[in-house]
């Protein structure tokens, strides 16, 4: 009599399969989303509740902004706003002082779950010469400054951001880069079918389905299901697996 082996209901890649996978499509243009993908956990929130515990943000806004992100928990507020809300209560700040703070706030706090493969696939395609891009709903000093440990510069950078005048944070949204937003950033950027996409959350389906080849990283469970329907293998990071 066999033993039964406890397997995911879904289709999985090892690391070498997974690395394989990604080299055999030869990518051109590569797109990643950055919490959950290139790192564990949600920078975004985290710098928010970091910056409220820090005095970063007065009390003013950290009231309003903790009654808005309770009202997102509930349902109450949509993942679009929010994301906008969480860049737009900066306003009034300098952005090197947001800049400063998002570099002291990725070493601390971030740094240490990023993903050692995910790390090694981009060093990996760059030195092959694909064109890398990091596309995500999170604030941009906190993006750009933690994508630069995988050598992807600002350019290359599409996040939640508001316009700055005169060196001073705004409340103009610019952009807010989830959902079917992140296919329109990437449009705006001229990127219209990528090869290859890395996305971990439901917010990842529009632009996942766009790419050549789709490739779901540390998956939602609201993604496991749509990548179950889409038969799209998805890929566990060591760090994150249950044995």
């Amino acid at each position: 009599m066999s033993t039964a082996i406890n397997r995911p209901p879904f289709s999985t890649l090892s690391t070498e399969e997974f690395h394989a996978a990604v080299h055999e499509l030869n990518p051109a243009i590569a797109v990643f989303d950055c919490d959950g993908t290139l790192w564990s956990g949600d920078a975004g929130s985290t710098f928010m509740h970091w910056t409220i515990e820090t005095g970063l943000l007065s009390r003013d806004a950290t009231d309003w902004l903790d009654a808005r992100y309770r009202g997102y928990a509930r349902g109450e507020v949509s993942e679009v706003a929010i994301c906008g809300e969480m860049v737009q209560v900066y306003h009034g700040l300098a952005e090197s002082e947001l800049r400063q703070s998002a570099a002291r706030f990725f070493t601390e706090k971030i740094e240490r779950n990023i993903f050692p493969e995910m790390l090694a696939l981009v060093t990996e395609l760059q030195q092959r010469g694909t064109e890398i891009w990091a596309v995500s709903s999170t604030n941009d000093w906190v993006i750009e400054e933690g994508v630069k440990r995988f050598s992807i510069p600002a350019n290359r950078v599409l996040s939640a951001r508001v316009a700055i005048e005169n060196g001073i944070v705004t409340d103009r949204l610019l952009d807010v880069p989830t959902d079917e937003g992140k296919v329109r950033a990437l449009l705006a950027a001229g990127v219209v079918t990528p090869d290859a996409v890395f996305g971990n959350s439901v917010h990842d389906a529009a632009m996942l389905a766009i790419a050549r080849r789709a490739f779901p990283v540390n998956p939602t469970a609201a993604l496991v299901e749509r990548s179950t329907m889409e038969g799209w293998p998805v890929y566990l990071p060591v760090s994150i697996r249950r044995p």
